[in-house]
């Protein structure tokens, strides 16, 4: 059991859990987190040796080591201990990944993470609430972790419950794993055109973000049609919506990768008489009267 104590900042990280004090001075004990759970982090992470991971609160370094000798990963690690430091350089020495694992003392919420493909984490609520702001601020598609508490609505998009020997020493205990993936910034009005059947229809996108939950209205030519399938994993973005087209009901699935302010990808059209697939990109906030798809794809039956 983690002990409160006053004027403490709490600071659990994936490899530990520390209980250290704003100035840094030394530390009341840590707890380990299990060898397998670090595991679990990073197997849902899909981490490869192109990644670039930081740990916020590193403790002895062992999810850095790890995905590193493991992994073939890069990364660091903070940690306001200096001995919980101390250990995690010694761990990444022992373990021949120095290279590839660096550990630094210094406060989390002043840690640049722009250069992160994943971050690992083991905070109490409240810090996972207070960083969150900064965290849906990364890139999109940058993959997040987080060991036995989550970030309230922000809904993981997995979750893992399991039991670990290990946990807490010899007692034993549950753990659960929360994946997030930090989605882009749709919200807002896109406009584009498409080509079907050699006539020129205008689409305009309405979209309502709650992280990666999408809800809004699409119209063609004027006309209201009901948005289905709507889904935002990162920066992939795709939807759906059946609609009358030169007087026939097409569905229309379109699927595409946001970047800023532009939609660009690919949307597959089926309808009786036909089925094709076009490349289309869209804007946001702009009239789109010169974004007019090629097909890439056909075919009619």
């Amino acid at each position: 059991m983690l002990r409160f104590i006053p004027r403490v900042f709490a600071c659990l990280a994936l490899g530990s859990v520390s209980l250290m004090t704003i100035a840094a001075e030394p530390t009341v004990p840590y707890v380990p987190t299990p060898q397998e759970v670090v595991d679990k982090m990073l197997d849902m992470a899909k981490v490869t040796p192109n990644d670039y991971l930081i740990d916020l609160g590193s403790g002895d370094g062992r999810i850095v080591v790890t995905a590193a000798k493991k992994f073939g990963a890069r990364g660091f690690g903070v940690d306001l201990n200096p001995v919980r430091i101390r250990e995690a350089v010694e761990n990444a020495l022992k373990n021949g990944v120095s290279d590839r694992a660096e550990f630094f003392q210094r406060n989390l919420f002043e840690t640049d993470l722009g250069g992160a493909s994943v971050i690992t984490m083991y905070l109490l609520p409240r810090v996972n609430m207070e960083l969150r702001p900064k965290l849906l601020n990364l890139q999109p598609g940058t993959r997040i972790v987080s060991h036995d508490f989550d970030m309230d609505d922000w809904k993981p998009e997995e979750t893992v419950h399991m039991n670990v020997k290990e946990k807490y020493g010899s007692a034993g205990g549950s753990s659960s794993v929360y994946f997030w993936i930090v989605p882009a910034k749709v919200a807002g009005a896109w406009e584009w055109q498409l080509t079907v059947g050699g006539k020129v229809q205008t689409y305009e996108l309405a979209l309502e973000q709650k992280f990666q939950m999408l809800s809004g209205t699409l119209r063609i030519n004027g006309g209201l049609f009901k948005l289905g399938e709507a889904k935002l994993r990162g920066d992939q973005i795709s939807f759906s919506a059946s609609a009358e087209i030169n007087g026939v009901t097409t569905k229309q699935t379109f699927s595409g990768r946001v970047s800023g302010d532009k939609i660009f990808g690919s949307v597959a059209l089926a309808g009786t008489r036909a089925q094709s697939q076009l490349e289309w990109s869209a804007s946001r906030g702009a009239k789109a009267a010169a974004l007019v798809t090629k097909p890439v794809l056909a075919a009619v039956h």
